[in-house]
């Protein structure tokens, strides 16, 4: 399987493919604007221009030992200042990148958005978000750099996070090189042993749902939501309860759906037809007549979903989008 919530390409596997911040799984949520008293006007600006986005969002006016003063207190420091300052005043403090916070640095004219650490742990989310006021997120993170989706990239798109973090060096250069394959996922109760060269994910949450989602093609983004809400909205769920969106390979590169799952904040995991046959719906679907495919939406639902349970069968919205429910 593979995921993807901007079409970058990821993985999981029923037997499928997942084609999009930080490693652990958890965003960056609570972010500090360090800023030099002079600079508080464009410190404002950025408040107001990305703060709908994170739980918090505080000015601080530099000063020497700032950094050292709130370390460990936030997700993410956004420095509107010269790289060199926040470089030389950070590197004493950086332990593990696993724990360290973010830093991101910008300057006075919202030019451009620097991920200095963390880049995979929130940094490159801060600054994707910056780019929104006009920056250019300047992206360092080898795999970003390539146009690539790495490890901890999956892990965000699947609602997971990674369990051995040193295991992220191998795994990514295999991404680079384009040898990574699809990720396994293995139901238990079972006993693993892996080698120093593989990544496991474990998913962050143990009440979240997958959408199975068809679409015909060029569906609008708007259609989407619109059928995800409904579909929930039985359920007692919302948009906020889904892991991520499950899908056919079929689907790939479908802009109106990718489009929606990003304004969700989701994964889209782009199931083989082989893992779709494995776990076929109970709806008779006319795909399987017309072109051997199993029902999309129902499949995708069960194939990715915890327990492989279908908690709503298929239901086609504005005769443009199919959406299962599984857990």
């Amino acid at each position: 399987m593979s995921t993807d919530t901007n079409a970058d390409d990821t993985g999981d596997d029923s037997g499928g493919h997942c084609s999009t911040p930080d490693s652990d799984g958890e965003v960056a949520e609570e972010i500090a604007i360090i800023s030099f008293g002079r600079k508080l006007d464009t410190a404002r600006d950025i408040e107001a221009g990305i703060g709908d986005g994170y739980e918090t969002v505080d000015i601080i006016e530099y000063h020497g030992d700032v950094f050292t003063e709130h370390w460990g207190e936030y997700d993410c420091f956004v420095g509107l200042m010269a790289s060199g300052i926040a470089m030389r005043k950070t590197a004493p403090l950086l332990d593990d990148k696993w724990d360290d916070p973010a830093i991101v640095v910008v300057d006075e004219e919202l030019t451009w958005a620097i991920p200095i650490t963390g880049g995979h742990h929130g940094a490159n989310q801060v600054a994707n978000d910056l780019a929104g006021m006009g920056a250019v997120p300047a992206m360092t993170t080898a795999s970003e750099a390539a146009g690539k989706q790495g490890v901890e990239s999956k892990a965000k798109a699947l609602d997971t996070h990674v369990v051995n973090g040193d295991s992220t060096v191998a795994t990514n250069l295999a991404v680079l090189d384009d040898e990574l394959g699809p990720v396994a996922r293995l139901d238990g109760p079972r006993a693993v042993l892996v080698g120093d060269d593989v990544t496991v994910l474990k998913r962050n949450s143990d009440d979240g749902v997958v959408l199975g989602t068809g679409t015909v093609s060029g569906v609008d983004t708007e259609q989407v939501l619109d059928a995800w809400e409904r579909a929930l909205a039985d359920l007692d769920y919302d948009l906020a309860d889904v892991e991520f969106v499950a899908t056919g390979t079929r689907k790939e590169g479908e802009e109106g759906l990718y489009e929606a799952a990003r304004q969700i904040d989701a994964g889209v995991a782009l199931f083989e037809k082989e893992t779709l046959e494995e776990f076929e719906g109970p709806t008779p679907s006319r795909s399987k007549e017309l072109i051997g495919w199993p029902g999309i939406a129902e499949a995708s639902a069960i194939a990715g979903g915890r327990d492989h349970d279908l908690l709503r069968e298929k239901e086609r919205f504005d005769d443009a989008v199919t959406v299962a429910v599984g857990r």
